[in-house]
């Protein structure tokens, strides 16, 4: 499978989002081949088809003050944080060549990072039965959110790796209540 790579730096969430709508319907038309867009949010929470506000913990009017906006999204999955020191990536990937499998699909960027965390930090990690996503113990390290539309992908992972977690204190990151986030990789590979 070619994949095209764009590492798109810091970018605001809507202009990324409508990058993602635009190379989204190119992918469907077969004008451009797979891409995997790479970036960094400024501060900003996004609610999935099955998220709530109810899910946002301090007052809406403070996220405000701190730079933070919300945005109802068109992804799975509940409510997230994007921000400085996550890695996000959009993958917009055509599943006509994966056998039109999401579950195998999310399976497979769950082991990316399975493997990416053992083999480059040292670091193990696992799923959890009832969550999507890639977990050290109890506490998450990557999120997945998809949307698939005409056999086409886009939203996708958000890997902590020195990511602010008190971020994380706004939201009941994912509706998961129990368990937590990790910042790792190669500025806090430790425990």
């Amino acid at each position: 499978m070619d994949l095209t790579l764009v590492d798109l730096g810091i970018m605001d969430y809507m202009e990324a989002y409508d990058l993602q709508k635009q190379l989204l319907s190119l992918r469907q038309e077969d004008r451009i081949g797979d891409v995997l867009l790479l970036l960094e949010h400024p501060p900003v929470l996004t609610i999935g088809r099955s998220g709530s506000r109810d899910n946002i913990i301090i007052a809406e009017e403070d996220l405000t003050a701190r730079g933070a906006n919300i945005y109802n999204v068109n992804r799975g999955g509940d409510i997230t944080y994007h921000g400085p020191g996550q890695i996000v990536g959009y993958p917009i990937i055509k599943l006509d060549s994966l056998g039109r499998d999401i579950r195998t699909f999310v399976f497979n960027l769950e082991q990316v990072f399975i493997n990416l965390l053992e083999e480059e930090y040292g670091i193990l990690s696992g799923r959890d039965k009832g969550h999507t996503g890639v977990w050290v113990g109890d506490e998450k390290i990557t999120a997945i959110g998809l949307a698939v539309k005409r056999w086409v992908t886009m939203h996708g992972f958000a890997f902590n790796v020195t990511t602010d977690l008190g971020h994380f204190d706004w939201i009941v990151p994912c509706g998961i209540r129990q368990g937590g986030y990790l910042p790792r990789g190669p500025a806090k590979a430790g425990p």
